[in-house]
């Protein structure tokens, strides 16, 4: 595997991330807390791989430029800013979340993941979609 590889990568680490984060929705949503832990590490570990994987990708390749210039263009940039602001705004709130978990200061936890989590899912999902836009279109 290339460096040139890791794209592809982490769109898969990205799809895994959102299977986990929705079965750890509806293992809380259910009850069944012991598995909604479980799959709340595997979107944070998936989460956290992503990151070292993006990051390794951008300092050897730097920024891949959108190639099209079609009505496609606005679509793409209007996914991806909001896509980035996020992604970087959410990682302390998403540590703090796990810290009140963590803690078992549950009350803190709830409150905050209620805003954390369609965050999260927006931010793994588009990362898919940027991905599918970049290399596929």
């Amino acid at each position: 595997m290339s460096i040139h590889h890791l794209p592809a990568v982490n769109a898969s680490l990205n799809a895994a991330a959102t299977v986990m984060l929705i079965a750890g929705y509806v293992a809380v949503r259910r009850t069944k807390l012991e598995a909604h832990k479980w799959f709340m590490i595997a979107a944070l570990v998936l989460s956290a791989v992503f990151l070292v994987s993006y990051v390794t990708h951008y300092l050897h390749v730097g920024t891949t430029p959108y190639p099209r210039q079609d009505w496609t263009r606005p679509l793409y940039f209007l996914i991806l800013i909001p896509h980035i602001i996020l992604a970087t705004a959410m990682v302390p709130f998403i540590l703090a979340a796990v810290w009140h978990a963590w803690r078992e200061q549950f009350d803190k936890h709830v409150r905050l993941t209620r805003y954390v989590w369609p965050v999260w899912m927006y931010v793994s999902v588009t990362g898919v979609i940027v991905f599918y836009m970049l290399r596929i279109l």
